[in-house]
């Protein structure tokens, strides 16, 4: 990193700060990247091509897991989310993420 700049450093922070969904992240190098001298409109210019790029995997993972399901399964959870329903939550005992 010693060969960034401090302007670059910063763009480089927000970017993983977004990918990482750290909001504090965000709120400490926000106002890091203005003083690096970023304006406002490169800032968010980079949060919006960061979150783009982490979208992409995002919407990877959702194909996955419509794929596994069955139709009329699929159908029913998009009219649910459509209708501000919350979906079924994970068990606090699950080995996944929770």
């Amino acid at each position: 990193m010693d060969d960034l700049n401090p302007r670059e450093r910063e763009l480089v922070a927000l970017g993983a700060a977004m990918g990482s969904n750290c909001v504090p992240c965000i709120e400490y190098h926000i106002p890091e990247a203005r003083k690096a001298g970023l304006t406002d409109s490169q800032v968010t210019a980079a949060i919006r091509l960061a979150d783009r790029v982490r979208q992409v995997p995002a919407r990877k993972v959702l194909a996955a897991a419509l794929r596994m399901l069955p139709e009329p399964a699929v159908q029913d959870s998009a009219r649910a989310a459509s209708a501000g329903e919350s979906a079924t939550t994970t068990p606090a005992t699950s080995p996944c993420c929770g």
